[in-house]
């Protein structure tokens, strides 16, 4: 058995309920006996800090370049005091490379395993951005080229196949895989109701699913995530006026998923946006591992998991029409949607967090025992 590691891991940008960062990777670590510190904004996403592991409060980095600056200098003074402490320090988000950085400082204690997990294709994000077109391309430049140095100072980690061609060199693949929920597939409630969880922003279809609950009154559409307060707004006052509109806001990652069986479809209506041509469909994954039929545009993974499966309807971008007819068979036909419900079900087995987060303890365990192995030779 590896020797228990001891691991920091930091976010200054996700809740601090990030089902990757808590409910896949320190669940997985803490499931195989290494002892994990846990620093996030808890105080800022106003969040209660679990019990386990053993956690430290951050400031939250948000907005312009300028506004992140005290929460990465606090990220950093905290790696500072903790590196000493640590075999590995696992970072979430880009403006904590100065923090990994500071981890490798020379020391007269072994320097902790410098670890960025890659789960955000960050030169996309900025593509998006309402930026002067040649300023936009610049930023996006800068931070590739900062992906570049990074790669060679330390150890990454990526959450998506795709983010190989970001890089020169060859990194491993820790997928955002789910776990596969026991006792299924189970069927459709007899009220339909179809949920969406995850981040609610106008380019992931907020619009789009205000607009399905107002033309399908006799079906409760659920709305799980956090948003952002221009489209929390906009939410909640077609909730106000639409009974069969629930927004929950956030809630724990364990809690959100159970909402999900029993549910009609899961909805995943992203925009047509360079940030998620080629993203891993999460989301759909965890529809399917809970016996839930998908209702997803046509990004390539997407369409491509959902077709090969078998396990739900594609319709095109921004087509809020063909989601209404698709939520509306689905309901007339119970058949078909039990049909579709077994297969993502059976087909969730191949995407399950129970054996890919054993690799990804492993490959820590691994950079942990080389690092120790290097701190004692001459």
């Amino acid at each position: 058995m590896a020797r228990m590691a001891r691991v920091l891991v930091v976010t200054v940008a996700h809740p601090p309920g990030d089902a990757r960062i808590l409910h896949r990777e320190i669940a997985a670590l803490c499931e195989h006996g290494h002892h994990v510190t846990y620093a996030a904004p808890f105080e800022a996403f106003g969040c209660i800090p679990p019990r386990e592991p053993r956690t430290k409060n951050v400031p939250r980095s948000e907005g312009n370049l300028l506004r992140r600056i005290p929460a990465v200098l606090a990220a950093c003074r905290l790696v500072l005091r903790e590196r000493a402490k640590q075999d590995v320090i696992l970072v979430h988000d880009p403006e904590l490379l100065p923090a990994l950085a500071a981890a490798r400082l020379p020391s007269r204690w072994p320097r902790p395993v410098a670890v960025w997990d890659v789960h955000e294709d960050v030169p996309a994000q900025v593509a998006m951005l309402p930026l002067p077109g040649a300023l936009r391309w610049a930023v996006a430049g800068l931070i590739h080229g900062t992906e570049l140095v990074a790669e060679h100072a330390f150890e990454l980690l990526l959450a998506e196949t795709a983010y190989q061609g970001r890089f020169r060199r060859r990194h491993p693949v820790v997928p955002n895989s789910v776990r596969l929920r026991p006792g299924g597939p189970w069927p459709a409630e007899d009220q339909p109701r179809v949920v969406y969880i995850g981040s609610l922003t106008w380019a992931r279809g907020a619009q789009e699913l205000i607009e399905i609950a107002a033309a399908l009154p006799g079906v409760t559409v659920e709305l799980i995530g956090n948003a952002k307060a221009d489209v929390e707004d906009a939410i909640r006052a077609a909730a106000a006026r639409l009974p069969n509109l629930h927004y929950r806001g956030f809630v724990p990652n364990d809690l959100a998923l159970a909402r999900l069986p029993g549910a009609l479809a899961g909805l995943s209506l992203l925009h047509d946006e360079p940030n998620y041509q080629h993203s891993q469909p999460t989301k759909v994954m965890e529809y399917m591992a809970h016996a839930v039929p998908s209702i997803t545009t046509p990004n390539a993974a997407s369409r491509e998991l959902v077709e090969s499966t078998d396990s739900g309807l594609v319709v095109a971008f921004g087509d809020v029409g063909a989601v209404i007819e698709s939520i509306r068979c689905l309901d007339a036909d119970r058949g078909e949607r039990e049909r579709l419900a077994a297969n993502a079900y059976s087909a969730a087995a191949a995407h399950d967090w129970n054996r890919d987060g054993h690799e990804f303890v492993e490959l820590l365990e691994q950079w942990a025992d080389r690092a120790r192995k290097s701190s004692r030779s001459p």
